[in-house]
């Protein structure tokens, strides 16, 4: 539906909303620009606060072999100005203003975005519009965040114990060849930082940082008539970009198992992380997989801490991390070592905890509370502006229609213990993993 003519339907959404707003408790109005930019709009008049959210379909994954960390380096480059903005201006005039501003990365998408004053939105609208159109790539901007990304790297990366471990050693899940969107990290390699030039750099933005590769999502009090018309102002004469090539992958979740020891040279105790391949985020599986690594690692009362770090003590620290992505994801079970117990312990007390859920399965009590904990993360996460921007923006991306936001905790509540099981047995398997053993630098082979 284009923009031209919709005041009346925009108000008709507004006073009928859909069954979709009724039972999310989220209404929102979708609508787009001849030139490609998705708009999504959803009225709170609770406080006077708006949210300006964009995102744009451009990650890590988009990347090519040589230059990898753009996406990330855009994070720094969109705020060092524009055509009617300084460098550091876009902080300072929504600071300024009462609001607060800021940007993020991952493998499939970069988001910017500021909370303001509602009597502010045109702020807000405005910068996104002039950065869109007119960021100013110069050499001078480009080397300067170059240098910043790369200190970045080394203060919470490089100069971190386990950090290169956590950071570069899930990618080895993925092949560089079949599926280089997966196999390397965010933030980037030194060496690809080192090699890039601005004309690279330029040509990443003229093809992603367009109109037809992004959302935008405005949350708060606002009438959305008005904002349609400043979104319609501001970013309508914007040029529809060329379509970004697709990204590719292949992979096998039987690939064999494999491991690497790395030597770390930040960390004092041995760590073993254990990693699978998991499927994307729109796979059927999803909800089974979430709940299992909040059963298996997600806080003081899972198996891995209770087994590890509270009985055998064998573990100063017990968990597990996940990714649910476009592409394919991760889960990981990581543990860190007690004073005196090396490697192999964690190894198969960690090996021992995956396979007594895919022998036994779990118990009702651990998925009811694995339910809840999810039920109240629902609830908690949209209670402020931005995090009503950042949901709808998820199911945006990550979902074939918003109208997910109507089904997806029941699809959370109707996990099983079964399917718990199920997903252990199908995923958590040494065919499918990557075993990841760190040791203090020099300890390699003792």
């Amino acid at each position: 539906m284009m923009i031209v003519g919709l005041a009346c339907l925009v108000v008709a959404s507004v006073l009928l909303p859909s069954p979709l707003a009724a039972q999310t408790g989220v209404p929102y109005h979708v609508d787009s620009l001849p030139n490609g930019l998705r708009v999504i709009l959803s009225e709170d008049h609770s406080t006077p606060v708006v949210s300006v959210d964009v995102w744009y379909d451009v990650g890590s994954r988009n990347e090519q072999v040589g230059r990898s960390g753009f996406a990330h380096l855009f994070e720094h480059m969109m705020f060092q100005g524009s055509q009617h903005v300084g460098k550091g201006q876009h902080f300072q005039l929504v600071e300024r203003a009462g609001g607060s501003v800021n940007g993020t990365t991952n493998e499939d998408h970069t988001a910017y975005y500021q909370e303001l004053p509602a009597n502010r939105l045109n702020l807000g609208l405005w910068l996104e519009a002039d950065r869109m159109r007119s960021l100013a790539i110069t050499p001078v901007n480009f080397e300067n965040q170059r240098q910043a990304v790369k200190e970045e790297r080394r203060l919470r990366v490089d100069n971190q114990p386990y950090a290169p471990a956590l950071t570069e050693g899930i990618t080895l899940l993925y092949d560089s060849t079949t599926c280089f969107g997966y196999a390397h990290s965010v933030i980037g390699s030194m060496a690809d930082l080192d090699s890039a030039k601005v004309g690279d750099v330029q040509a990443f933005f003229d093809l992603y940082y367009a109109p037809n590769n992004a959302t935008l999502t405005v949350v708060g009090d606002f009438d959305p008539v008005d904002a349609l018309q400043l979104i319609r102002q501001y970013f309508g004469d914007l040029p529809r970009g060329r379509e970004p090539p697709p990204v590719s992958c292949d992979y096998d979740f039987a690939a064999g198992a494999k491991r690497r020891v790395w030597e770390d040279e930040h960390a004092n105790l041995p760590a073993v992380i254990i990693a699978y391949r998991t499927p994307a985020h729109q796979h059927a599986d999803t909800p089974a997989l979430s709940l299992l690594g909040t059963i298996l690692g997600g806080g003081e009362s899972s198996r891995l801490n209770r087994a590890l770090v509270r009985q055998a003590r064998t573990a100063l620290a017990a968990g597990t991390q996940s990714a649910s992505r476009l592409g394919p994801g991760f889960f990981a079970a990581f543990a860190v070592a007690n004073q005196g117990i090396g490697p192999d312990t964690l190894e198969r007390q960690l090996s021992a905890e995956v396979r007594r859920i895919i022998d036994e399965g779990v118990a009702a009590e651990e998925l009811s509370k694995a339910r809840n904990q999810f039920r109240a993360g629902n609830m908690f996460g949209r209670q402020t502006t931005m995090q009503v921007a950042e949901r709808l923006q998820h199911y945006a991306h990550l979902h074939d229609s918003l109208e997910d936001m109507r089904t997806d905790l029941d699809r959370y509540l109707a996990v099983t213990a079964e399917d718990i099981r199920r997903v252990a047995a199908t995923y958590l398997v040494p065919a499918n993993s990557f075993t990841i053993v760190v040791v203090p630098k020099g300890e390699a082979g003792q």
